[in-house]
């Protein structure tokens, strides 16, 4: 039997508004006697219903062995009762905050588990989406703490309110189930999820260069001489050298730093979709263009309507630039799909 069923049969609007009056969002939840509700399991009903037998029998046939039998399992039926229901009062949660992922990927939440008073066993957590969903289990130590980790998948990208999370334990016998709602307040960030088949990375816009200082920076330094290989540039022959030792060489020059990249939603636009999803076609390519560029280490710039982000490399870049993808909304006045 669900831990919900009894307010399953109450229609689920009503449901909604009590259950968010008395379960405010929150960073740090502490299971307290209000909100902490527990029922009996369906073994805990067959119990119920054959220590009720026995007691029926006991009475018809007079039999002192069997009141003893049923009201041992009657005491004992009591004591997992209220052992199931102190093993959740009193604890504290507390959500880390989370790290931003991929839209359509699960994202890793880490609770901490904080519990101030005797060892606690067989705590489940579990979030409300609707679907079924994997429990995490944790025991947390006496006068210690327990991190367990979840997962979640956000389906879009943007800024998420994360679900309800169930905490419920059924410890130690599996007759009663003992449960709490918890709505954290922390908010998860999910980026783009990036085009699978992305087209590759846009070609560098070409500039004129002044002098040769500025060419040999962007091509590469001079660092020698070598033969000459087919391929190389005519520019590039030493003629003079060439003459002298009776063979073409050419310039070495030591790789340079590659040039920046523009990713810019124009660019992003061909073949990426159509209609109301081209939108988030442009930015799933642009995602996908930003991963590629971070693992080339290129350095590149991000041009989308109403924002610029300067070229640069490096992690921190990288999330500025899958948040910035992760929270654009077309300016007002302005065709997402230009």
């Amino acid at each position: 039997m669900p831990p919900n069923l009894a307010l399953s049969l109450l229609p689920r609007a009503l449901v909604r508004r009590w259950l968010r009056r008395r379960h405010p969002r929150s960073a740090r939840w502490v299971v307290e006697q209000r909100c902490l509700y527990i029922l009996p399991t369906g073994a805990g009903w067959l119990f119920a219903a054959t220590v009720a037998l026995m007691l029926l029998a006991a009475i018809n046939l007079q039999l002192s062995l069997g009141y003893l039998m049923c009201f041992t399992l009657a005491g004992t039926g009591f004591a997992a009762l209220l052992m199931t229901h102190r093993t959740l009062r009193g604890l504290q949660f507390q959500l880390r905050e989370p790290a931003p992922g991929f839209a359509g990927q699960p994202l890793a939440l880490k609770v901490e588990c904080v519990n101030p008073g005797a060892a606690r066993h067989g705590i489940a957590l579990v979030w409300e989406t609707g679907t079924r969903s994997r429990p995490a289990w944790v025991d947390v130590p006496a006068q210690g703490q327990a991190v367990v980790e979840l997962h979640w998948t956000p389906p879009t990208r943007g800024r998420h309110e994360l679900p309800t999370l169930r905490v419920q334990t059924r410890y130690p016998l599996g007759l009663f189930c003992a449960w709490t709602l918890w709505r954290p307040a922390a908010q998860a960030l999910a980026w783009p999820a990036p085009e699978t088949h992305a087209p590759p990375l846009p070609r560098p816009q070409a500039q004129p260069q002044a002098t040769t200082t500025r060419a040999l920076r962007e091509d590469g330094d001079f660092s020698g001489v070598r033969a000459y290989r087919r391929g190389d540039a005519p520019h590039e022959l030493l003629w003079k050298k060439s003459a002298h030792h009776g063979e073409l060489v050419t310039r070495e020059r030591q790789a340079g730093s590659p040039a920046p990249l523009a990713l810019r939603w124009q660019d992003a636009g061909n073949n990426a979709g159509s209609g109301a999803g081209d939108t988030e076609a442009r930015l799933s390519r642009l995602a996908a263009w930003v991963q590629a560029a971070s693992r080339a280490d290129v350095p590149c710039a991000l041009e989308l309507p109403g924002v610029r982000i300067a070229a640069a490399t490096g992690a921190q870049h990288r999330q500025r630039l899958l948040q910035a993808l992760a929270l654009w909304s077309a300016p007002q006045g302005t065709a997402a799909s230009d």
